[in-house]
Parts: structure tokens; C-alpha cells; sequence
């Protein structure tokens, strides 16, 4: 089944780069760095370190506090982050620097993956969040290197495709040494795909982890001060053009009730910000530019922040919280992020990426599902009406968080006993 999945990816190389090509047409990060997709770069200055990979910017996000405990308690090893994708490559410069060798992940080819190693020479593999890539499993366990699935899931969705390749995807997670499940469910289902019973522990979701700054809420609250601190701000994050059509029709009924609101719309993609501003004059608001600078004059009814990685203050500087993905069938974006920051949550009905956090969240009322733009009105409309109610709110998701806590501190005890028997 290997031989005949490498195979078929060899084929299909040649459409691969043609889609980082045409990706590239929107964004030209895409067409750089096309050698490390093939496992060719320099090599790192010191070899035998921890690999952490993490596909894209939410899984990047989801291994920084492992990241930087790995940096507190092995402070003699060196870090590789690999990424798929530029967002995920800009938020892993953004979080670390230098701190940490970067280079794309290669693609799941014999070769690239080989060379891959050879230049790394890794003593632990870490795949964030289920990334099942045979090959790369396969030559990592061959030349005896450990593999950690951190964080695992695997989606109702996902599971169904894996079935049909069970055999393939069943030794690849085979090879893993351990496996460490948000879920139970979780868990039961990679088991079922062929996972070792013995090698999987359910350690929880590391995005309750998420570490807020200490000056994140100054920043909102100087935010706020500087656009009009009575003004009610609907903060929607990580938005596709399925969410955002919905939001701004409903945004533009809540105006005549509360004309000084404000909708700060954060595009999950930067190829899409162009769009999203131009939908938000389609649709009647006056809109301003984050790139235009952090000034939001006070006739701005949307505000497009259309810059890279700074949804976090935005979240600390409004009144609720939309998530996006999830009116948009894509399966939902991180919820925890503002929940951790005490912001009242409204959520579409796809959150399949996120469904036990969500479902969590739902059922200790810091939450609300809207199916389309006429439920997103009326929750927001109630939302902005009733200050109590967002606090209240605010406060169950803040406590969710907080009780959640403690998926890292589990996988840094797995990842120990991964680098014992090496250095012992």
C-alpha cells in the first residue's frame, strides 16, 4: 500500500506545485522556498534535536507552550519547527525567531523525506494534531527516531476517509511510539485506524494551555479608550467569506439599534483581506484598514485587520466574540483563545475541528450556537443589550479554561520517557 501511495504522490507532484503556483498568484509567499518542500537547505549549525511539526497557524498556536517548555527544560537541545504553509512559517518567526530552526516540512516523498533527516538527524519526531504522512513515518522509525502525535484528534469526517486507506494509514500509526489523544474519543478512533492500544493516553486539548500576556487586557483596554470606550465591539476572528456575507448582513440590521457599534473583522487568510474589506462596502459599512494604521475613526462601522497575527488584542478589545470557520463549513477555528480572555462566545453551526471544546463551552452557557445571520442578530442583539450576561458568560469560559489546563505538562512527561532511553 506504501509503494502504491508513493507512487500515486509522485504523480501528483507535479499538481502540487502547481497549486503552491497558483496560490502564489494571491500570495507570493507560495513561490518562495520551493527547495525545503524537497528537503533541500542548509543544514542546522547543531543536528540531534527535538522536531516539533505543526501543519499551520492553529496548530502552531496549539504547540507554543509546548514549545517553550521544551526550550526551559532542554535548553541544550536544538528545536526544528516545520510548517506546511507561510501563515504558519510567519506565526513560528513571529512567536520564536531565532530561537528555533525553521524550514518548511517536506513533502511526503522518499527522497525528500530522507534528506530531510539526514540534514536534521532528529532524536524525537513530534507531529502536531493527527498530520498522517506514511513515508515520513515510516523512514523516521526506520532510522530508530521516536514518534509523538501530540495533541491527536481526528474528526468524524476525517475518520471516514482514513477508513477507506486503513491499511496504509494503520502502519503509519503503527510506527508511532506514542500517541497522545485530546479525547477519549479521540483516542477509540485512532485505536480503531490501526494505533496501538498500549501506545495511546489521552492527555487533553494543549489549546487550553493558551497563554494570555499579562498586558493583553491593557492593550484592549487602551484600545478601546482610543476608539470610544462606549462604543460595543463585535470582534469576529478567523473568518471565511461564508462567515463574513452572514456577519455583515446581521451587523448592518444591529446598527439602527446600537449606531455606534463597531465589527473588527480578522480574515483567517491574508490573500482574502482585500476581499473581506470590499465585502463590507458591498454591504454598506464604512470600513478602515488596520494596514492604514490602529486609528478607528469614530464613523468606522468595520474595521479589517488586515495584518497577521494580532487577533488576540483584538479579541481583549471587544465585547463578544464570533469565531469563524463555523458558519463557513470549514470545522470552526480556536474557541479557547477568547474564551481564555473572559469574551462571550457566539459559534456557527460547523465546529467538527473543535466539536468537544465547543460542546464544553455550549453546555457551560459561555457559548451560543447561531445557524445562520438572523441567529447571529439576535444572539449579538441580546449580547449587546445585557452587560451582565456577557460578563456572566465571559466568566464560565474563562473557568472552563482554566479547570482544562494541564495537556502539556502530560505530553512533557511522555516526551521524557521518549528521550530517556536515548540519553540514558
Amino acid at each position: 500500500m506504501r509503494s502504491l501511495y508513493t507512487l500515486l504522490l509522485y504523480l501528483a507532484t507535479p499538481l502540487v506545485l502547481l497549486y503552491l503556483f497558483l496560490r502564489g498568484l494571491r500570495d507570493r509567499d507560495y513561490l518562495g522556498r520551493w527547495p525545503e518542500r524537497f528537503g533541500r537547505f542548509a543544514a542546522p549549525a547543531r543536528s540531534g534535536g527535538i522536531v516539533v511539526h505543526a501543519v499551520s497557524v492553529g496548530e502552531v498556536n496549539a504547540a507554543s507552550a509546548l514549545v517553550q517548555e521544551l526550550r526551559r527544560r532542554y535548553p541544550d537541545e536544538p528545536l526544528y519547527l516545520t510548517t506546511l504553509t507561510p501563515t504558519g512559517s510567519a506565526r513560528i518567526r513571529e512567536l520564536f525567531g531565532d530561537a528555533v530552526f525553521h524550514v518548511y516540512a517536506p513533502l511526503d516523498l522518499p527522497g525528500s523525506v530522507r534528506r530531510f533527516l539526514d540534514r536534521v538527524k532528529p532524536r524525537l519526531l513530534i507531529i502536531m494534531e493527527t498530520e498522517i504522512w506514511p513515508n515520513l513515518y515510516h523512514q523516521a522509525a526506520a532510522a530508530e527516531v521516536p514518534i509523538l502525535i501530540a495533541n491527536a484528534r481526528i474528526s468524524q469526517r476525517s475518520i471516514n476517509g482514513y477508513r477507506r486507506l486503513k491499511r496504509l494509514t494503520g502502519a503509519a500509526l503503527g510506527s508511532a511510539s506514542r500517541i497522545a489523544a485530546q479525547s477519549r474519543q479521540d483516542a477509540d478512533r485512532l485505536i480503531e485506524l490501526g494505533a496501538a492500544a498500549e501506545k495511546v493516553l489521552v492527555t487533553g486539548n494543549m489549546k487550553f494551555d493558551v497563554r494570555v500576556p499579562p498586558s493583553l487586557a491593557e492593550q484592549g483596554e487602551a484600545m478601546r479608550v482610543a476608539w470610544g470606550a462606549q462604543r460595543l465591539i463585535l470582534v469576529a476572528g478567523s473568518t471565511h467569506e461564508d462567515d463574513e456575507k452572514p456577519l455583515l448582513q446581521a451587523f448592518k440590521r444591529l446598527l439602527p439599534m446600537f449606531p455606534e457599534a463597531l465589527l473588527i473583522l480578522v480574515p483567517r487568510h491574508p490573500e482574502r483581506f482585500a476581499r473581506a474589506a470590499q465585502l463590507a462596502r458591498q454591504a454598506g459599512l464604512r470600513v478602515s484598514l488596520r494596514s492604514e494604521g490602529m486609528n478607528c475613526p469614530a464613523g468606522t462601522q468595520c474595521f479589517v485587520v488586515d495584518a497577521m497575527g494580532e487577533l488576540l488584542q483584538f479579541y481583549a478589545a471587544g465585547d463578544v466574540a464570533f469565531v469563524g470557520g463555523s458558519l463557513d463549513t470549514r470545522g470552526g477555528h480556536n474557541v479557547l483563545e477568547p474564551a481564555a480572555l473572559s469574551k462571550p462566545l457566539l459559534v456557527g453551526p460547523h465546529t467538527a475541528n473543535v466539536a468537544d471544546i465547543t460542546r464544553q463551552l455550549l453546555e457551560a452557557k459561555a457559548a451560543i450556537r447561531v445557524a445562520d445571520a438572523a441567529a447571529l442578530e439576535d444572539a449579538a442583539r441580546k449580547l449587546f443589550k445585557n452587560a451582565e450576561l456577557r460578563d456572566r458568560m465571559g466568566r464560565a469560559g474563562f473557568r472552563l479554561v482554566q479547570n482544562g489546563q494541564g495537556a502539556v505538562g502530560r505530553t512533557l512527561e511522555i516526551i521524557q520517557a521518549l528521550l530517556t532511553p536515548t540519553t540514558g
